[in-house]
């Protein structure tokens, strides 16, 4: 593969070089040849920028993206990244969405921009959300809120997306009644942390790794059902080879650093997120 896109580059430069001698060649292009019929547009440009937001005292540092060459406003995803933190995982799945065209927000669930570095510590800091439910839902609840009044996004409903403790906490979202137009979870912990219960009419998608053994099946299908109570759409969609962790391309990185039963599935990782892009757009911009 690498000889193969050297020999594509050459090939180019090559190309690039024959025409640009050939250009100096020929004469100038008389001033009174037509336009040309086609309309050159710039496709996305994604820039980012810190995004802060308060609750109960403390400052949370969010990481947002979008696309700069569209003026017109556009719909808002949150991300919420795994139980590392907010890292450069959440972060690139951000720029991901903006470049597809709308405005997305990778939240700060810990504050202060905390990322962990070891499971241990990684674990602390997700426990300590997930057991003080009221004060996780403040803050994604703060981050909403300060979300709507920026002026690249538009006036319409909201969604949210989550990965392994993200999922959990998008799902917990869902739950509790938080207004959202969709709610995603990817290789989540399905473990019920709302603490108080609300309607939820949105559309719900699980999409779980069938070889996860950090995932109850029980669990997994009882949190299904609390949200179809409470009046989602509930699609639970499992990948029957991946095992936790399957999005992320450093799960196999990491799962032999610090001896973790996680693993990258690129096939898992496709369809997933297909089916996710696919669920926000006919919530988002139909």
């Amino acid at each position: 593969m690498r000889t193969l896109f050297t020999l594509l580059c050459l090939i180019s430069g090559l190309m690039a070089g024959w025409a640009m001698a050939q250009e100096n060649s020929l004469p100038a292009t008389p001033e009174t040849e037509p336009e040309s019929e086609f309309l050159t547009a710039w496709g996305p440009r994604v820039e980012s920028e810190i995004f802060k937001y308060s609750t109960g005292g403390e400052t949370y540092q969010g990481y947002l993206a979008h696309n700069v060459n569209d003026e017109s406003p556009r719909p808002a995803v949150l991300v919420v990244h795994e139980w590392w933190g907010l890292d450069d995982y959440a972060r690139a799945r951000a720029d991901q969405l903006a470049a597809l065209g709308f405005v997305a927000l990778a939240v700060d669930m810990y504050g202060g921009g905390q990322v962990a570095t070891h499971p241990d510590q990684a674990g602390e800091f997700s426990s300590q959300v997930m057991q003080d439910w009221p004060a996780a839902r403040a803050r994604f609840e703060a981050a909403m809120t300060q979300l709507r009044e920026h002026p690249a996004v538009a006036d319409t409903g909201m969604a949210a997306i989550g990965y392994c403790f993200g999922g959990s906490v998008v799902m917990n979202m869902a739950l509790s009644g938080m207004p959202l137009e969709a709610a995603i979870s990817f290789h989540s912990d399905p473990t019920q942390a709302a603490s108080a219960r609300g309607e939820f009419n949105g559309a719900v998608q699980i999409h779980n790794g069938g070889a996860d053994s950090l995932v109850e099946r029980e669990s997994l299908a009882a949190m299904a059902r609390a949200l179809e109570a409470q009046g989602a759409e509930v699609d639970v969609i499992t990948y029957p080879q991946a095992l936790h962790g399957f999005t992320n391309p450093s799960a196999d990185a990491l799962s032999e650093e610090l001896d973790l039963p996680i693993g990258y599935n690129a096939a898992a990782d496709a369809s997933s997120w297909q089916s996710a892009l696919l669920l926000l757009d006919r919530t988002l911009n139909q």
